[in-house]
C-alpha cells in the first residue's frame, strides 16, 4: 500500500507516522509513505500557493497550479494503475469504516491536504476522485486528517496488525461498537470482572460480548443501531431499552 501526501506542512503527517503500528509497517515494507511539500511547487520567488478569492471574501484560497503540478509529478514519478486521489477537506463525505475498507483496496492513495479557506474548485472538479472529512468540524489544515486516514487504512493492510482478529473485532468493523474489555486484576477497588469472562465457556463469552456490543451501541451511537435493525445483522434481536433510556441487559 502506497501513500503520497501533498501538504504545506508534511512534517505533521511524518510525526504521526513515525510511531506505533504505522512506523512498524513502514519499516517492514508493508506500506510506503511519501511526503511532498506543496510549497516546492509554488509560483514565483516566494513559492506562492494561495491567492485572494474572486468575488471577495475573507481569507485566502489555495491556487490550482501548485496542486495540479504536485499530483501530476507524483503520477509521473510513481506510476500506479489502481490509485485514488483524495482531497482532505471539511466539505467531504465523513470517513467511516466502510469507506476505509473501500480505500484500502487501492494500491496507492494520493492525499491532498487543504488549508486556508479551501482549494480552488477546479481541483475538486478535474483532479481529485473524492473529498473526505474526518468529522463535522474544521481543522486548521488537512494534514491531521491525512495522518488519521493513513493510520486507519494502514491497519487494514494484511500483516500490519499482528493479530488480524483484533482488526475484525474493532468498533465499527461489524457495524457496532465493541463490547467492554477487562484485564487483570479480576477485582479493583471493589469493581469485579463479569463472571462470564472468567468462566471458560467460550460460547457464553461470545454471546455476552455480542449483547454488550449491541448495548454499548444502543446507548452511545443509536444511529448505528438503526442501521443494524434495518440490515437485520448482528446475529439476533437487539436488547430491549430499559426505563432509563439505556439498553437492557437481557
Amino acid at each position: 500500500m502506497q501513500f503520497d501526501v501533498v501538504a504545506l506542512f508534511p512534517e505533521i503527517v511524518e510525526a504521526s507516522a513515525s510511531h506505533g503500528v504505522v512506523a512498524r509497517a513502514r519499516r517492514d515494507g508493508l506500506i510506503t509513505l511519501r511526503l511532498h511539500d506543496l510549497r516546492s511547487f509554488g509560483e514565483g520567488p516566494h513559492r506562492r500557493v494561495d491567492d485572494y478569492p474572486f468575488g471577495g471574501g475573507p481569507g485566502m484560497v489555495m491556487k490550482p497550479e501548485p496542486i495540479f503540478a504536485a499530483v501530476e509529478d507524483v503520477r509521473r514519478r510513481f506510476p500506479c494503475e489502481r490509485e485514488r486521489t483524495v482531497l482532505l477537506g471539511p466539505q467531504g463525505k465523513v470517513l467511516d469504516h466502510a469507506g476505509a475498507l473501500r480505500l484500502s483496496r487501492y494500491d496507492r492513495l494520493t492525499l491532498i491536504c487543504g488549508r486556508y479557506e479551501g482549494v480552488d474548485e477546479r481541483v475538486k472538479e478535474s483532479l481529485v476522485d473524492e473529498e473526505l472529512s474526518i468529522g463535522d468540524y474544521v481543522l486548521s489544515g488537512g494534514e491531521p486528517a491525512a495522518a488519521v486516514l493513513v493510520d486507519v487504512i494502514a491497519r487494514l493492510v494484511p500483516g500490519v496488525v499482528g493479530n488480524a482478529e483484533s482488526v475484525l473485532a474493532d468498533s465499527f468493523a461489524l457495524g457496532v461498537l465493541s463490547a467492554p474489555q477487562y484485564t487483570r486484576p479480576a477485582e479493583f477497588r471493589g469493581m469485579t470482572v463479569p463472571d462470564v469472562l472468567t468462566s471458560g465457556d467460550h460460547a457464553q463469552v461470545d454471546e455476552w460480548r455480542r449483547r454488550m456490543a449491541l448495548r454499548n451501541t444502543d446507548r452511545r451511537r443509536p444511529d448505528l443501531v438503526e442501521m443494524e435493525r434495518e440490515s437485520g445483522a448482528g446475529g439476533g434481536p437487539l436488547p430491549g431499552r430499559g426505563p432509563s433510556g439505556g439498553a437492557g441487559e437481557g
